[in-house]
């Protein structure tokens, strides 16, 4: 799915509800972050599979520790914009969080493309992509559109439950 806003609805459907244990800004990121290697492959004209290394579970599971490991450090800058748009309430100071959002984010992005892309190598060196089975195209995009709805209406309650919250404490 690249370039599609697809991603986004199976990272907040499932990383706001996890984001006491997971690092959710991270596991958002990492769900969508992939889909900038067909996107320079589009723009540059590389001579390069649209899908390539980073669609794929092993080159992906290093891209996920990678983007955990500096979006940990830079946790402390970032904190305020992720607070201020709820999606962390209090800074996490363990790497651990990070680490795991990154790669769950990616791989769950590569389990996603991986059934409607016959030139994504999944498990590679293995050539070949078992996963492929372009019949579940319209139930993964439906999976992703109704998580996006799902996600969105979750990430609505965050910011509804936060002003009930500051409404109560502002009358009393």
């Amino acid at each position: 799915m690249p370039f599609t806003i697809f991603h986004l609805g199976p990272a907040l459907c499932f990383g706001l509800p996890l984001r006491k244990h997971i690092h959710a800004p991270t596991f958002i990121l990492a769900n969508i972050i992939i889909d900038f290697e067909p996107l320079l492959v589009l723009v540059f004209g590389l001579r390069y599979p649209l899908h390539g290394y980073l669609h794929t579970f092993l080159m992906a599971a290093f891209l996920g520790l990678f983007m955990g490991y500096i979006m940990f450090l830079l946790r402390k800058p970032l904190h305020r914009i992720f607070r201020l748009f709820l999606l962390e309430e209090k800074p996490i100071n363990t790497l651990k969080p990070f680490l795991v959002a990154g790669v769950l984010g990616v791989i769950f992005h590569v389990l996603l493309d991986s059934p409607l892309y016959g030139d994504i190598k999944p498990f590679y060196p293995m050539m070949v992509n078992p996963l492929y089975n372009p019949e579940l195209t319209s139930t993964i995009y439906s999976f992703c559109f109704w998580t996006g709805i799902l996600g969105t209406a979750f990430y609505l309650y965050i910011i509804y439950q936060r002003i009930t919250r500051k409404l109560a404490n502002y009358k009393s």
